[in-house]
């Protein structure tokens, strides 16, 4: 072994830990693996950056962006409304919103995917008395599962049809991946949508409603003003301070003379005013003696003096790239630099019991945002969170008709060969920004960049694995395990490689690691190199065994109250359905 491929095997070894440790972001591992490699020698200084011009990455931003279109256009919200069924039968309206779920992520970004359905699904699992539990985890797995379709469906299969392109000379086309995949997503969506809801634990599927979970009526009272009170006169956001620092306390609502009276920061607090605080009890008292305030008793209920005409309650999910995660709710001076509140929180279904302050943001937490309504929507989605509820876009047909015509164009050049799909799609989304499809102020926000510099750092590095000859010693090791067995062994232990990576790093950083192993693997035993590169694909966008495989799997970790271990219990089933499954398409289809 040369010192070349010893230096780019541990470095791959040392980045793939620290994936799975998930102390620091994925974007800036790939980053500094990419740097250890120019500095190793093993990546050349002048290509270090090749792959931030990448048709991959190129092609994932710009169908990003066409999908946002898609969304901004009330184009997807009116497919949804066509499609799904009006029954209470939840085995199939499970499986309908399923199927429509795998529909729509064929053709644009899953998590975008799911961000579209999710609200949709916790909607109508209120309306047929289930909770989410019973349709979140499904709806995940299932736009996962319709990525495998096309060629822009997931970010692997552009980096499959990129190595295939490098070894064959011709890339994968946009529906190649098709028979495979389709007969593999079908398959699942049946799977999770008839039977394997069944699977997710019954303590998980009787859980009461988000709201229900927070219990904040226990930690909210009414504190009126008294005559003579230092608060008087006082502006709102002077009175909010002096009252934070008496303890973990917020305040979430006024009341005068009866009426919600919306919190701005120059008001000023008046004789007889009632402040609705949320904090502990103890710590409600504390405050109240502190600042002479009287805590009063109400026959209303006073959490509806959370929200009003101008004030909204709003349940939004931390994403895995929010800017939140990993930072003490208190560091974060929502009320200061937001201006929004956050009434409460909940963790794997379950209302978080401490000072929430201190407490650090997790991805998938859920939390209880109130704020100004045409402000709080925006800052939701500036710190990287997915709303809970959300009004249905309102259809512009004409931008629906135009969007979609563009993107069909887009999706015919592309297959018939008459424009390359970075290409193709890059003008795509050129017009749809152009006709103002997407808003102006989302036309680089709806680019997940993490994912972008991950994919941009990581090419070179997967290069690296190839030039230095490593996967030559990878290979050899894995062809000393299948020695003797049949060609669809080898196929299936590289698969199950494939998704072991995949259910603990991103599935793109996964197909970048593998498919240079699965070329090797392919050329080494005389195989076909699209079968093993097909495997790769599959295998990579198959992330159901943990919460952290994919970013649709934490998303719906808080809404669904799920545990780690629900993961593996309709996960694995479902893997093994798979594979039992896609060898026998990836045989038939493209041999062996």
């Amino acid at each position: 072994m040369t010192f070349d491929q010893a230096f780019i095997l541990i470095l791959l070894a040392v980045t793939l830990t620290m994936f799975i440790s998930d102390r620091w972001r994925f974007d800036l591992i790939a980053l500094g693996s990419l740097f250890l490699g120019v500095v190793g020698g093993v990546v050349p200084a002048n290509h270090a950056f090749d792959g931030f011009s990448h048709p991959a990455v190129i092609t994932v931003a710009a169908v990003l962006v066409i999908s946002r279109a898609l969304s901004a256009t009330g184009a997807v919200d009116l497919i949804t409304t066509r499609l799904l069924p009006d029954t209470r039968n939840l085995p199939l309206m499970i499986t309908a919103l399923c199927g429509l779920g795998a529909f729509l992520s064929a053709f644009m970004n899953n998590v975008g995917a799911l961000a579209l359905l999710m609200p949709v699904a916790i909607q109508l699992a209120y309306r047929m008395r289930r909770p989410p539990a019973a349709l979140l985890m499904p709806l995940a797995f299932a736009t996962i599962l319709g990525g495998l379709v096309t060629l822009i469906g997931t970010p692997p299969n552009l980096i499959i049809a990129d190595y295939r392109a490098q070894t064959t000379g011709a890339p994968f086309a946009m529906f190649d991946f098709a028979l495979v995949g389709l007969a593999v997503a079908v398959v699942g969506v049946i799977f999770v949508g008839l039977f394997g809801w069944r699977l997710i634990p019954q303590r998980r599927r009787r859980r009461r409603s988000q709201r229900q979970i927070f219990d904040i009526e226990d930690y909210v009272a009414e504190a009126q003003v008294p005559p003579g009170s230092q608060l008087i006169g006082l502006p709102f956001q002077d009175v909010e301070e002096a009252i934070f620092e008496g303890g973990d306390i917020a305040i979430v609502g006024l009341v005068r003379a009866d009426e919600q009276i919306t919190l701005l920061p120059h008001r000023r607090v008046a004789e007889g005013d009632i402040l609705i605080l949320e904090a502990e009890p103890e710590t409600l008292t504390y405050t109240a003696a502190l600042f002479g305030l009287k805590i009063i008793s109400s026959e209303r209920d006073v959490t509806g003096d959370l929200s009003s005409d101008d004030v909204s309650l709003v349940e939004a999910v931390v994403g895995p790239r929010s800017r939140l995660r990993g930072q003490p709710l208190g560091a974060t001076r929502f009320r200061r630099r937001y201006h929004v509140n956050v009434i409460a929180v909940s963790r794997e279904g379950r209302p978080h019991r401490g000072r929430l302050s201190s407490l650090r943001v997790r991805a998938g937490d859920v939390l209880l945002v109130q704020g100004e309504r045409p402000r709080i929507q925006q800052v939701i989605r500036s710190l990287g969170m997915l709303p809970l509820s959300r009004s249905p876009e309102q259809a512009n047909m004409r931008l629906v008709a135009l969007t979609g015509g563009i993107f069909a164009v887009a999706i015919l050049a592309t297959t018939i060969g008459w424009l390359p799909p970075a290409v193709a799609f890059g003008i795509a989304a050129l017009l749809v920004i152009l006709i103002k499809a997407v808003p102006t102020d989302e036309i680089y926000t709806s680019i997940d960049w993490p994912v972008i510099v991950l994919l941009g750092a990581l090419i070179p590095v997967g290069a690296a694995l190839e030039s230095t000859g490593a996967t030559n010693i990878i290979t050899a090791f894995i062809g000393q395990a299948t020695e003797g067995s049949p060609a669809a062994v080898s196929l299936g232990l590289l698969m199950v490689m494939t998704i072991l990576i995949s259910s603990v790093i991103n599935n793109a950083a996964a197909a970048v690691v593998m498919a240079p192993i699965g070329i090797k693997m392919a050329q080494a035993g005389g195989y076909s190199v699209d079968a093993f590169l097909m495997g790769v694909a599959v295998a990579a966008s198959c992330a159901f065994l943990t919460p952290v495989g994919h970013q649709n799997n934490t998303l719906v970790m808080g809404p669904g109250g799920y545990q780690f271990g629900d993961y593996l219990r309709l996960g694995l089933p479902l893997t093994i359905l798979i594979l039992i499954v896609a060898i026998p398409m990836i045989i038939l289809v493209w041999g062996l």
